[in-house]
């Protein structure tokens, strides 16, 4: 949209995504130069609100960036007491003892937290700080400069016309211009995901791979309540349709976040990941701590899984990826908001050397090299190992396998008899014809355990305005009913963990439907559809989920 004549105002860093990594970075390099003008750029509603993760923190993180946090109020109130792991069979459970498991799966010193309020909190140390944070922000385009650099992005643009085109209530937006410009988008952002294929940023690694995690937050009955409790599953339902697991922690209010990750890997198309979460809750163990209880929130997003061997180059001519930009995930340890803050720190302090040293819009490769080789390097690579195992063996197999590589590199030093396993095909090209494959039958969901996706949908609190343009594009309209329905059985209508995606019948014919009304901002299409043929782009700011505890 170059013809669109915009404001432009310059800062030294514009950093897209106020997330841990984001704000990590903004408040070091204040930390480093009070007088550097930065800006954070949030699409939700207020920091936070697209804001999902388990999670259990690593404080390292928080530690290095502002080693005060527990004095100035950081929402860190529940640490871990009491680390549980089990192997769930359709009737019953086995626990998994701690004494063998190697050292860094130890959640000791960790805490409970909703990441949605520690980025809150985050968010008012980096204004105290002078950091402009503006969130409603959606940055839908990147912007170029003469040598092909970017130099900035396109934020604020509202009221587009319905085929995407500007009308008389259209606002333009503005760009936002700085020496650097840091993506810290999340997963599979979509700025990202064009600066990495632009730059060929992935070339000579292996793919990235994911996971779709969903999370509901219960209220439960006190007499069931065990603050500071982790507990973590892996085995039914999932079995070898899938890989996966679930996390259950009791954090304080007598509420407990349960949760459910699908590895996006699955070979068979009739897989429903959200079905599957659903059947969870009625396992024994489960059903009777939720028994009494309440729903009060749900949400689902990618995870990435890739780790140490899939992370592209992460920097280009001004610019730099950050976090799960990245994808800084230690799979076995379910854990990637420590290293989203690491990384945050890093660029930071790569930048403010080259704004010193006068330089400008070139790459910070001394932040890659941090990054490869530090504290996050070493954290993933000794991990590096346990996704690839998993996905060729099985669980069974890799859980021997995947420790042994864990215990051997803890004692050696990082060393791997294994080497760097590769992981082979993407995501969406794992995905078999649905003929190879029988059809799962799902129980129906029960309104009081389990429940279907629209209504649950409705307690993420998502909202989008139906005139825009839709933000879920097909490159070809053509190919979910003409390829993916006879091939597949059309997986959007079961991957898709908000109900976006439907075939129905009109006039006799089979049509797609898109309700982009729906989407939780979670990105598995863009990662899982077999023929990637769609592609999430950014609504207007402001939009999508509003997670008020995630």
């Amino acid at each position: 949209m170059s013809e669109i004549e915009r404001e432009a105002m310059e800062y030294d860093v514009v950093i897209v995504g106020a997330g841990p990594a984001g704000l990590s970075a903004a408040i070091r390099l204040k930390q480093l130069d009070a007088d550097l003008n930065v800006v954070v750029l949030e699409k939700g509603s207020e920091v936070g609100a697209h804001i999902l993760s388990g999670a259990v923190l690593d404080p390292c993180g928080l530690d290095k960036l502002i080693p005060d946090w527990k004095e100035k109020g950081a929402p860190l109130n529940v640490p871990v007491r009491e680390d549980n792991f089990y192997m769930l069979g359709e009737a019953g459970e086995v626990r998994i003892p701690n004494a063998p498991m190697p050292p860094l799966m130890n959640n000791h010193g960790n805490y409970i937290v909703s990441m949605g309020n520690v980025c809150r909190w985050m968010a008012e140390q980096a204004e105290e700080l002078g950091v402009e944070i503006f969130p409603g922000m959606a940055c839908s385009e990147l912007v170029y400069g003469d040598k092909g650099e970017i130099k900035g992005v396109v934020a604020g643009v509202f009221g587009l016309e319905a085929d995407g085109s500007y009308g008389p209530g259209t606002e333009p937006g503005m760009e936002l211009h700085g020496k650097y410009v840091f993506l810290s988008e999340g997963v599979r952002g979509s700025l990202s995901k064009e600066v990495i294929e632009r730059y060929g940023l992935s070339d000579g690694k292996e793919p990235q791979k994911f996971g779709v995690g969903m999370k509901e937050i219960w209220e439960i009955e006190p007499a069931k309540h065990k603050e500071g409790t982790v507990t973590h599953t892996m085995g039914w339902p999932l079995g070898s349709n899938a890989g996966g697991g679930s996390f259950v922690y009791h954090l304080d209010n007598n509420q407990v976040y349960v949760g459910f990750v699908v590895h996006l890997n699955y070979k068979n198309p009739h897989l429903f990941p959200y079905m599957e979460f659903q059947r969870f809750k009625h396992h024994p163990m489960i059903a009777e701590l939720l028994k009494g209880g309440k729903r009060v929130a749900y949400g689902a997003r990618a995870i990435s899984e890739g780790g140490y061997q899939s992370m592209p180059q992460m920097v280009a001519p001004g610019v730099a990826l950050l976090g799960c930009s990245v994808g800084m995930v230690n799979v076995p340890r379910i854990k990637g908001n420590h290293n989203a803050m690491l990384s945050g720190i890093a660029a930071a302090e790569a930048a403010e050397r080259a704004i010193k040293a006068g330089r400008a819009s070139d790459e910070l490769h001394d932040y890659e090299e941090e990054v490869r080789k530090g504290e996050i390097g070493k954290d993933l690579k000794k991990v590096r190992n346990v996704k690839p195992l998993w996905s060729k063996f099985g669980l069974t197999a890799s859980l021997t396998l995947g420790g042994f590589d864990m215990w051997f590199q803890t004692l050696t030093g990082g060393f791997s008899l294994f080497g760097t396993l590769k992981h082979g095909k993407t995501d969406a090209a794992a995905t078999e014809p649905a003929s190879v494959h029988k059809p799962i039958d799902y129980p129906k969901p029960d309104g009081v355990l389990s429940f279907d996706r629209l209504t649950n949908v409705s307690f993420s609190f998502t909202n989008h305005e139906e005139s825009q343009p839709p933000h879920l594009q097909l490159a070809d309209a053509s190919v979910p009913i003409g390829n993916n329905l006879p091939m597949y059985d059309e997986p959007a209508q079961r991957y898709c963990p908000a109900g976006v995606y439907e075939v129905v019948e009109k006039e006799g014919k089979k049509e797609f439907v898109v309700n982009f009304q729906n989407c939780v901002h979670c990105k598995t299409c863009d990662i899982k559809d077999p023929a990637q043929n769609i592609t999430w782009a950014c609504p207007q700011g402001g939009e999508g989920p509003n997670y008020p505890n995630m």
